[in-house]
């Protein structure tokens, strides 16, 4: 597991903020705010299709089959860690808000808006309300997977336990064990510096 990073441009927008009749300065915090909002819409959309997909499932055994589990598996650690960068970031955040300020007041001046086609007022209030969450990845699967059990009582309520039970007996292990833990440690710490981003 690597380290992730949010590539912020708090300090543009800042000196833009500062200078709000600088309009290069302004072009400038605007043209590097507009990638990390696609960025935020794309893993917003992904919050999305776990929630579409908690009810498409209803016909298969989903946590019966090993290969479900690993795939569930792999979706709980994109969660963990998701949630923990998001947390750890409050630029995240600075940079949403930021670029919703701007928008509204690009729209009240009637300047067009670069980006805004990706993100329209609807869309950012429901991004908004996702980014608010403390960890908003895992609110939304562990609601995914309420739904899911609740829409599906013909299935044994014990395939989800029993994979659940297995996730939390695998991560116990997996911190209680030194050799393991010192894993985590060298591969979040190795890689020569380099950083994943979001």
């Amino acid at each position: 597991m690597q380290k992730a990073s949010w590539r912020t441009c708090s300090h543009t927008e800042e000196l833009a903020i500062q200078h709000p009749a600088d309009e290069k300065l302004q072009e400038k915090a605007w043209g590097a705010v507009v990638p990390l909002v696609e960025i935020l819409r794309i893993f917003s959309e992904v919050r999305s299709s776990i929630k579409r997909s908690s009810g498409s499932l209803n016909k298969y055994p989903v946590f019966s089959h090993p290969a479900s589990r690993a795939r569930f598996a792999e979706i709980l650690h994109f969660t963990l860690r998701f949630d923990e960068l998001k947390m750890t970031n409050p630029a995240i955040q600075n940079d949403f808000s930021y670029y919703r300020r701007t928008l509204s007041r690009m729209r009240i001046n009637n300047v067009p808006a670069e980006g805004e086609n990706e993100v329209n007022n609807e869309l950012a209030n429901r991004m908004s309300l996702f980014y608010a969450e403390a960890t908003p990845m895992l609110k939304t699967l562990s609601d995914a997977t309420t739904k899911f059990v609740s829409e599906n009582k013909n299935l044994p309520i014990e395939n989800t336990t029993d994979c659940l039970s297995t996730m939390a007996s695998v991560c116990r292990v997996m911190l209680e064990t030194p050799e393991y833990r010192s894993r985590f440690t060298n591969e979040e710490t190795g890689n020569g510096g380099r950083h994943n981003t979001l």
